[in-house]
C-alpha cells in the first residue's frame, strides 16, 4: 500500500517520505469530515518547549464535554492535519469539543516526552475549560494505535498524579506492550500494512533505553495495577499485529473492575476502519459506535 523509501535516508527524510505517502493514501481511501463551528490552534507550553493543541468546537451552545485526541503514527509520524477528519467526526457525532494534541515526535523526543506532552495538554484543557466553553467535569481521552498507547498512559498518569479526572478512555487499535511479546505480532506481522519490522523500528525510535519497554507509561499492559481508571472502549482489528495486546489490556481493565466495551472488528486490519472510500458502511459503523460510547460517558456524568 505504501511505497518503499530509498536507502540511506535520515529519520527526518524518512518522515517526510512517509508523510507524503500517508497524505496520498488518506486522500484516496478516506473522506473529509463534516464542517464544525470553529477550529482554533493554541500554543501550549510544555517542559522544554511548546506544542500545538487544535480545538474543534461543534455546533450548538456549551459548555460542551471535551475529548483529548492523541493521533497515531508509531510515535514518530503524524501531524494534526492527517487526523483532521477523525476530529471533525468526533466533535460532530459526540457533541464535544475535541482537543487534538501535536505532541513532540520520536526519535527527536523519546519516551517519556510524548506522554508527558499529552498529559500537559490534558491539564491545559481542564485549566482553560471556561474560555474553551468546556465542562471540566466531562473530559475524556482517546487515540488510535500509538495514540491509544499515549491515551492509556495519560489515563494512568491522571490517576497516579491526582487528576485531572477523566470520565472515559477510547483506545482504538492501541499499542499497549512495547516488549512485542503478544502472539498476534507474529501471526499478523506480515502482509497487513503494519508489520513486525515496523513495530520494532518505531519501538527503537521511541525508547531511549530498551528497559523502558516495561515502564507502564510506555506499556500500559504491564502496569501492576489498573484499578481506579476511567471506563474504556477498546477497539481491535482481526488482522492487526496489535490485536492481542489491545485485547489483553481490555481484559486486564475488566479484571481490575473497570467497565470496558471491547470489540474486535472482524475482517479488518490496522487502520482499515478509516478507509471510508473503500468500506463506507463499516467506517460509518465504527465512527458511530465510538461517538455513541463518548456520548454515553458524558451523559452518565451529566445525569449523575
Amino acid at each position: 500500500m505504501f511505497p518503499t523509501p530509498p536507502d540511506g535516508l535520515s529519520v527526518a527524510e524518512l518522515r517526510e517520505f512517509a508523510h507524503k505517502a500517508m497524505e496520498q493514501s488518506f486522500g484516496l481511501l478516506s473522506e473529509a469530515g463534516p464542517e464544525v463551528a470553529a477550529i482554533v490552534d493554541h500554543r501550549v507550553p510544555v517542559d522544554g518547549g511548546e506544542i500545538t493543541v487544535r480545538t474543534y468546537r461543534p455546533e450548538g451552545s456549551g459548555p460542551f464535554p471535551a475529548h483529548l485526541y492523541i493521533h497515531g503514527g508509531g510515535f514518530w509520524l503524524g501531524t494534526l492535519d492527517h487526523f483532521d477528519a477523525q476530529c471533525r467526526w468526533n466533535a460532530t457525532l459526540a457533541g464535544c469539543v475535541v482537543a487534538s494534541v501535536d505532541y513532540r515526535l520520536a526519535p527527536e523526543a523519546k519516551f517519556p516526552t510524548p506522554p508527558e506532552d499529552c498529559y500537559t495538554a490534558l491539564r491545559w484543557l481542564v485549566d482553560h475549560a471556561a474560555e474553551l466553553d468546556v465542562d471540566a467535569g466531562r473530559v475524556s481521552v482517546g487515540g488510535a494505535s500509538a495514540g491509544g498507547d499515549l491515551a492509556a498512559a495519560v489515563a494512568l498518569m491522571a490517576r497516579d498524579r491526582g487528576g485531572p479526572r477523566l470520565v472515559f478512555q477510547a483506545l482504538e487499535i492501541p499499542v499497549t506492550d512495547l516488549t512485542m511479546s503478544q502472539p498476534s505480532i507474529d501471526e499478523n506481522g506480515e502482509g497487513y500494512v503494519l508489520t513486525k519490522n515496523a513495530i520494532a523500528q518505531y519501538t527503537g525510535y521511541y525508547l531511549a533505553d530498551p528497559a523502558d519497554a516495561t515502564n507502564p507509561y510506555a506499556s500500559p499492559l504491564l502496569a501492576d495495577d489498573l484499578s481506579g481508571l476511567p471506563p474504556a472502549l477498546v477497539f481491535t482489528a482481526e488482522y492487526d499485529p496489535l490485536r492481542d495486546e489491545g485485547e489483553a489490556y481490555g481484559r486486564r481493565l475488566q479484571d481490575a473492575g473497570v467497565p470496558v466495551l471491547m470489540r474486535r472488528w472482524d475482517g479488518q486490519f490496522h487502520g482499515s476502519q478509516s478507509m471510508a472510500a473503500v468500506i463506507p458502511a463499516e467506517a460509518k459503523e465504527y465512527r458511530e459506535q465510538l461517538a455513541a460510547a463518548l456520548r454515553d460517558a458524558y451523559a452518565a456524568i451529566a445525569t449523575s
